[in-house]
């Protein structure tokens, strides 16, 4: 795979060159020296949005084993520096 980096002026000017060539390898877009983007072919989106196994979930729709596990697992004590922190951004004065 060869690395093909491009200005953003450069890949505003033959944005459709560029695209072509995403479907090979990924094109890597760079402002002021620093990589700012990358343009990969849809199907390499896919396959890597399929192994994102990260999930939100609401409580309300967490499954039933899930939500009895959690409620009870033991914790342990809370971080004193942690404590603080939520006092501090809730407004609460220690």
């Amino acid at each position: 795979m060869s690395k093909i980096c491009v200005t953003a002026t450069e890949f505003q000017t033959r944005a459709g060159l560029y695209i072509e060539q995403s479907a090979k390898d990924p094109v890597f877009i760079t402002k002021h020296r620093r990589t700012a983007r990358v343009l990969i072919d849809i199907d390499e989106y896919e396959r890597l949005k399929a192994r994102d196994t990260r999930q939100n979930h609401p409580t309300q729709a967490l499954p039933d084993d899930w939500a009895e596990a959690l409620a009870g697992a033991e914790y342990g004590d809370a971080d004193p520096r942690l404590e603080a922190l939520l006092k501090t951004d809730s407004g609460d004065k220690a």
